[in-house]
């Protein structure tokens, strides 16, 4: 029951749902979501935090890059068709096409990329 009260509060912040709805078109690196959602560096990281604890995501390292994306491989059962709901209910947000939209015009930070903060 923990896990799920875990994902369940990781899924019940404005901030996360956004960057859920990021990272299913693409694998992002924090420069990026700190672009899109015009949020500081602390704030990205602590939200990416809370939904890497989930379980939600996965991380992965690239030089100073630390990229994420949605852990589909571990989000089986409840977990999977939460999220899954979720960016359901996402679609036809217009918030959240703005952001798709904005991701497609964002670019990583060479080489001075936001430093691995997070999870």
């Amino acid at each position: 029951m923990r896990d799920m009260i875990r994902i369940l509060k990781a899924l019940s912040d404005e901030t996360r749902l956004r960057m859920l709805n990021m990272l299913r078109e693409k694998e992002c690196c924090v420069c990026e979501i700190i672009q899109v959602l015009e949020i500081s560096q602390p704030r990205a990281s602590h939200h990416l935090s809370a939904l890497y604890a989930a379980g939600l995501l996965k991380m992965r390292r690239q030089g100073l890059f630390a990229l994420y994306s949605i852990d589909w491989a571990n989000l089986d059962g409840y977990a999977g068709d939460l999220v899954r709901a979720v960016l359901k209910g996402l679609e036809g947000s217009r918030e959240a096409g703005a952001d798709l939209k904005k991701l497609k015009t964002v670019q990583r930070i060479h080489p001075e990329c936001t430093p691995i903060t997070a999870a």
